[in-house]
């Protein structure tokens, strides 16, 4: 492996690093949308490449969203349902004992 025999300097470092800098990217303009695009790229507003319809952004207006039918019930929901079901047939207790009242009125007469 190779090893440098001395350290470099600052000033040299510096100078070998000078060439190395950050540009700033080339934009246009989307030719149908008017949005600010980097060059040689789909538009991400409009899905367009050179005006011609590319990704699915520019079709979706033709697609119709089709309908998921519904999940699957999971065995913890249909015990909540089956619990539900059963308190709503049993009869409060109020409502047992003023029927109760209502049959013993109607036998003492």
């Amino acid at each position: 492996m190779a090893v440098p025999k001395k350290r470099t300097g600052h000033s040299a470092q510096g100078h070998r690093r000078s060439n190395w800098k950050a540009t700033t990217p080339e934009t246009t303009k989307c030719p149908t949308c008017g949005a600010t695009v980097l060059t040689h790229t789909v538009c991400t507003e409009c899905g367009t490449y050179k005006g011609k319809p590319v990704s699915l952004k520019d079709r979706k207006e033709e697609v119709v969203k089709e309908e998921k039918p519904a999940k699957k019930s999971t065995k913890k929901a249909e015990k909540a349902e089956k619990v539900e079901e059963v308190k709503a047939e049993e009869p409060k207790a109020e409502e047992v004992k003023a029927e109760e009242e209502t049959k013993e009125e109607s036998e003492d007469k």
